[in-house]
């Protein structure tokens, strides 16, 4: 569950890099189905509208939650942002999913003060929900003019591969055979 970014806005969605993970874990002999409910815009308030209806009708082992970032862009308040991520994981470990936790970033013309922040905010959630936290994903290719689209926000073709390898390691461990306590 995404936003844009999850969503391949601006590209074929078969070449964004939830597609690429679809290919990867067939590739890997992982029978998971990969359901990518990413809408373009979408912030933690529509997330937390939408992810109950996503909990019933898929009942996911795993969610994958990146969101946060389109709230930031609009400068919600801080306190509210990290509620609704808190909310969003609570709701999906209810329904008996694990979660990936993915930390967003925005420009650092917000200032220091709302950027570090809105940052910090993603390592609070994933020590206090104790989810794991996969470290900006796009810090590899947001800086790299010709990994990005002409908007300067959205990564391009080329980039989604480099953001699913900063994915995977952190979602090949929720994958794995969980040992059984006893």
């Amino acid at each position: 569950m995404g936003d844009s970014l999850s969503a391949a806005y601006g590209i074929p969605k078969e070449q964004g890099w939830v597609a690429l993970l679809e290919q990867r874990l067939d590739e890997n002999n992982l029978e998971y189905q990969v359901v990518n409910v990413s809408i373009s815009g979408e912030t933690t308030h529509g997330g937390i509208t939408r992810l109950p209806a996503v909990l019933d009708q898929y009942k996911p082992e795993i969610v994958v939650l990146e969101l946060g970032a389109n709230d930031g862009l609009r400068g919600a308040p801080l306190p509210v942002i990290e509620k609704n991520l808190n909310r969003l994981v609570s709701q999906a470990r209810a329904a008996g999913a694990q979660v990936l936790l993915m930390e967003m970033r925005i420009p650092p013309n917000y200032g220091p003060r709302y950027s570090d922040g809105f940052s910090a905010i993603f390592t609070r959630v994933a020590e206090q929900q104790n989810v794991p936290m996969v470290p900006f994903f796009m810090a590899s290719v947001v800086l790299q003019p010709e990994l990005m689209q002409a908007d300067g926000l959205h990564p391009n073709v080329q980039a989604q591969p480099t953001l699913l390898d900063q994915v995977w390691p952190f979602l090949d461990r929720l994958l794995q055979p969980q040992p059984q306590g006893g």
